[in-house]
């Protein structure tokens, strides 16, 4: 019997490439710069940015949107051509080559061992926890004591489980490869354009359209981190959310600060959860543990929603995969992807 292919079987080859993508997270973690799309799209917004830095407001503005729009529009329509390409292989085949490609399109294992790596510096001495947490924000360490330095490690680490994870995971199921490539244009435009002064006008499209596209990802990450929080406390979040200057930041850091029990701030910027208890080496722990857990669920939740998917589609279209004795490879996927759950507390 002919392998059917990855056309026929579109949403569970895009769920077995997810579970196949988490996998080679875990087992290689991310490419090296040379080899990685997100750098190679840093090397085409960093010249275009400076051209448009400092420029004429009205102009800036303008420029930067219409960059960001050809560059959607270009990396979306790529990306989609790419996908249809590829699902016309062997669906296996298909899996496999579309994980390849989406891996380096979120980032689990980096974003852990980097933050893991900042509490192991600081066992060392302030100035090597300072030192590791420099690779890691863009605000100037070289004054923060040894709570902010782990106050500044546990942000991180909440806001880009929304940027780096479960966002990029949730426009994978919503659009496919296209919405996951536009999602890592909005989010690494932003990073590399989104700031006051001069970069103003030239990254204000850029930050807009984070915002926008981060939005749903943001609370959904804040409520895989605490998904027993009551709704005394869910309203407690949402106030929190709103002291700090980003519009979605503050969802997943607020639920941090509110399941750990901690202060997190930023000097003269925001406090959150202000009564909260001073932060500990223990508590870049339990948020390393609380960040696993959610990026878990978010893997899980969006490779079983594709796979469920195709298994609707397939019974409802055409019954069961003709030579596979009624054994759908949806359930494959989900076992596959299920057995990793008892690694959450490990990871």
């Amino acid at each position: 019997m002919p392998v059917m292919a990855g056309g026929d079987l579109p949403w569970t080859t895009l769920g077995m490439a997810l579970c196949l993508a988490w996998a080679l997270d875990q087992w290689l973690g991310d490419p090296p710069n040379a080899w990685h799309p997100v750098a190679w799209l840093g090397h085409v917004l960093g010249p275009v940015g400076r051209m448009l830095k400092g420029r004429w407001a009205p102009l800036a503005l303008g420029g930067g949107a219409v960059a960001w729009l050809g560059l959607a529009a270009v990396l979306g329509t790529l990306a989609a051509v790419l996908q249809q390409a590829v699902l016309r292989l062997p669906w296996p085949l298909a899996a496999g080559v579309l994980a390849v490609v989406v891996k380096p399109l979120f980032a689990w294992r980096l974003l852990r061992d980097e933050v893991s790596a900042v509490e192991d510096a600081m066992r060392t001495g302030l100035g090597a926890g300072r030192e590791r947490l420099a690779r890691l924000v863009s605000r100037d360490v070289r004054t923060l004591d040894a709570v902010e330095v782990r106050e500044s490690a546990i942000e991180t680490l909440a806001e880009n489980l929304n940027d780096s994870v479960v966002s990029p995971l949730l426009w994978f199921v919503c659009l496919g490869l296209p919405g996951l490539v536009v999602y890592r244009l909005a989010n690494t435009a932003d990073a590399m354009w989104g700031y006051r002064g001069a970069w103003e006008w030239a990254g204000k499209w850029a930050a807009v359209a984070d915002d926008v596209l981060s939005w749903p990802g943001a609370r959904l990450s804040a409520w895989l981190i605490s998904p027993t929080l009551s709704w005394r406390k869910w309203s407690r979040l949402r106030r929190e959310s709103r002291l700090t200057p980003s519009p979605n930041g503050g969802w997943p850091m607020g639920a941090m600060a509110l399941t750990l029990g901690v202060r997190l701030s930023k000097p003269g910027v925001y406090v959150l959860h202000e009564s909260g208890r001073t932060c500990e080496g223990i508590d870049v722990r339990g948020a390393l543990f609380l960040a696993a857990k959610a990026a878990w669920s978010a893997a899980l939740l969006s490779a079983g929603t594709l796979l469920s998917a195709g298994w609707i589609v397939q019974i409802a279209e055409a019954g069961p995969v003709p030579g596979h004795h009624g054994v759908p490879w949806q359930a494959l996927g989900l076992t596959l992807l299920a057995r990793w759950v008892p690694a959450w507390a490990g990871t």
